[in-house]
């Protein structure tokens, strides 16, 4: 009995933590302003949309590798 009241404690707690993080204001904001003029943050926001795009793409490559490496499993397996 004492041991699932801990656990719903916890349970409540973290959920509880997990709304406060989500619920912060600057989780909703930009991290990045490239509309300042002379600041270089221009600069900085192309570099940080360059790799976010290199990451997606690579992330889609590594799926469909994945997905046709367990397609050509299923087809070499016995039946």
């Amino acid at each position: 009995m004492l041991r699932r009241l801990r656990l719903a404690i916890l349970l409540a707690l973290s959920a509880a933590s997990v709304l406060v993080l989500l619920a912060v204001p600057s989780g909703a904001q930009q991290l990045v302003d490239a509309g300042k003029q002379g600041d270089g943050s221009g600069g900085l926001a192309f570099v940080l949309f360059a790799v976010m795009v290199f990451i997606c793409a690579g992330a889609m490559f590594f799926m469909d590798r994945v997905r046709r490496s367990r397609l050509r499993q299923e087809d070499d397996a016995p039946q």
